[in-house]
């Protein structure tokens, strides 16, 4: 997962894109998520981060992950990685 570098992102959550000026708000672990593919962590990392972190299962974290991934590619501030 690719995610612009250049999005400037709040510690309250809001996420703003300067190249297209459009902007959105996230919860706190959607924050986290964010950061963490910013810094180029993978799915996988991630996953394991949440996992341990927020006690939740992998079947939903990775639902519920890959919902917010296409969120961010819908708002094209991420984009899938080319194979």
């Amino acid at each position: 997962m690719n995610i612009k570098k250049n999005l400037a992102i709040s510690d309250s959550g809001f996420v703003f894109d300067p190249s297209s000026g459009d902007s959105f708000s996230t919860n706190p672990i959607g924050l986290e998520i964010i950061k963490m593919l910013k810094s180029g962590k993978s799915a996988e990392e991630i996953k394991k981060h949440i996992v341990e972190d927020y006690m939740t299962d992998e079947a939903s974290f990775e639902k519920d992950f890959y919902d917010f991934v296409n969120v961010l590619v819908k708002l094209k501030v991420a984009e899938e990685e080319k194979k």
